[in-house]
């Protein structure tokens, strides 16, 4: 028979298998503990930069193990909206487990509870090591949430067994002050998850604002941008068709697309940052934020694009760029002859390499602005690469903390061991933007067909539109800027009364006509003319 002290209601704890508290108690400890443990791996990440939160290294470790196939599939169905996805899903399994680490506890079973609970804190501290170079220590905040985890399902489940404890046979009239204490149990079980979900809810709030105060509320605002030694010239009028819906020549910042593998994006502080140059080099350098500021400034336009983008997608931008020439950076490094490489390393652990022969005399550029402002942090703040006529799968390294001249031979960049192409030349395409697929037009009324191609090293010359089955006919293209910029184009159409079939190919000065075959994205970009359907009514 279960005796409970005045003074304390959870003093003696029912029998394993005796208490059963409803399934519902169950999935409340369990939460609730797993929770708490999650909201202090959140403040502790942002507490020093290099803790990260025990959900985003498990979901880096997610990223980097499932197969390409899993990946594209991902892309294809969310989107830009996969890491999202991804993080959902991730704490949707870790409710799972939680709430079979509540059950169990609340059954008294504590070591199989422990055990749970064991499993992911390992699991979240592993997954800290390796990526992202934060060594030994960035385990503390999975072992810590573990801690956490382990001391509040403890003692929610405690006070939910005293709450639930089953009545006595045979007590005369002790039933009736055990059903009372075990109401007043139940109060104080309801009361402290409450107290327990807010306090989660607050610590992991304050983690989430002291992860992204530095770099997006105080260092950056604080950055004063020099001034380029070689400033871009000005886009000229001409460039643009003027047709409304055709994607401005320069894409504005916060329209600019995000493709990463960062499923949070990482907050740097430029105070605590700094570029390495190592590997095969003879005077390896390191370069902080304000040194690199200090360099001679060239301000570029230049589109770039991602590799995964669809035939007619819009994970393409153009901007006008400010950094420091990557040649004359290695120049000073002094690149060892052996060496055909150049990897970008992120603070985050991301990889992505080219070989040294495409600095060639192209703009490459290690970046700290961004259409006249700071980069933002989703961008790559405080620096990043820029590498024209590259896609950014082996180029475009966003929070940039090393630059490692090696060999092909010796080491892959992330991508490429997942089945992607070792090169990423960005191919020529054009896209449709209006009318857009799907639109309805005026029948017998000039209706324009315009959008962008693109070539990358190799001018657009020419841009041809196909409707229905009817000849190509030569659009008017918007001025040309330069080789690393997209270029604008349109076409006067009256369109009869029906449906519509539109096409769209680009030539260049170097390759030629954009071939109508079409390829997946993977592995090395996409292929095929850009085709909308439209009605004229």
């Amino acid at each position: 028979m279960n005796v409970f002290a005045p003074d304390d209601p959870v003093a003696v704890d029912a029998a394993p298998g005796t208490a059963r508290p409803p399934g519902w108690v169950a999935a409340i400890v369990g939460l609730l503990a797993a929770g708490a443990g999650l909201a202090t791996g959140e403040l502790l990440a942002g507490l020093w930069g290099r803790w990260r939160s025990p959900v985003v290294t498990v979901g880096d470790r997610v990223v980097d193990a499932v197969p390409p196939a899993v990946k594209d599939w991902a892309i294809d169905t969310f989107g830009t909206n996969d890491k999202v996805v991804l993080i959902a899903g991730t704490l949707l399994v870790l409710a799972g487990f939680a709430v079979l680490a509540g059950v169990l506890a609340t059954r008294g079973r504590w070591g199989a509870a422990f055990g749970v609970v064991a499993i992911f804190a390992v699991c979240g501290a592993a997954a800290a090591l390796g990526r992202g170079g934060g060594g030994a220590v960035s385990v503390v905040p999975g072992l810590t949430a573990g801690v956490v985890t382990a001391a509040v399902l403890r003692w929610l489940a405690r006070l939910a067994r005293a709450g639930w404890v089953p009545e006595p046979a045979g007590a005369g009239d002790a039933p009736v002050s055990m059903r009372a204490l075990q109401a007043d149990s139940r109060r104080r079980f309801l009361g402290v998850s409450v107290g327990v979900a807010a306090a989660s809810v607050a610590v992991a709030g304050a983690g989430r604002w002291l992860q992204q105060r530095a770099a997006v509320t105080v260092e950056r605002l604080q950055v004063l941008l020099p001034g380029p030694v070689s400033p871009a010239p000005p886009v000229p009028a001409a460039a643009s068709v003027e047709v409304a819906g055709v994607g401005p020549f320069v894409t504005p910042t916060e329209d600019f697309y995000r493709i990463d593998t960062a499923l949070v994006v990482p907050q740097v502080g430029a105070e605590d940052w700094s570029l390495r140059v190592t590997g095969r080099v003879d005077r390896p350098l390191t370069l902080t934020y304000d040194q690199l500021l200090a360099r001679p400034m060239i301000e570029r336009v230049v589109t770039i694009a991602c590799v995964s983008n669809e035939v007619g997608g819009d994970l393409i931008g153009t901007a006008t760029w400010l950094g420091c020439r990557l040649d004359d950076l290695l120049a000073e490094a002094g690149v060892q002859p052996e060496a055909d490489q150049v990897v970008g390393v992120s603070v985050d652990g991301f990889t992505a390499g080219f070989p040294t022969a495409v600095l060639d005399g192209r703009d490459a550029m290690v970046v700290v602005g961004m259409n006249g402002e700071p980069l933002t942090a989703k961008h790559g703040f405080p620096a990043r690469l820029v590498v024209p006529g590259l896609y950014g799968y082996v180029s475009a390294t966003k929070w940039l903390s090393e630059i490692r001249l090696t060999r092909f031979d010796e080491f892959e960049g992330y991508w490429i061991p997942r089945g992607w192409a070792v090169e990423g030349p960005v191919l020529t395409q054009s896209r449709i933007d209006v009318p857009r697929v799907g639109a309805t037009v005026p029948a017998g009324a000039p209706t324009p067909v315009a959008g962008v191609a693109w070539a990358m090293l190799g001018e657009v010359t020419r841009v041809e539109v196909q409707v229905d089955d009817g000849p190509w006919q030569d659009a008017r293209l918007g001025e040309a800027y330069s080789e690393s910029t997209w270029r604008q184009w349109s076409l006067a159409w009256t369109p009869t009364p029906g449906e519509h079939t539109i096409r769209v190919r680009a030539t260049d000065s170097v390759d030629g006509t954009q071939t109508e075959q079409v390829t997946d994205v993977a592995p090395d970009g996409a292929r095929g003319w850009h085709t909308v359907r439209v009605t004229a009514t």
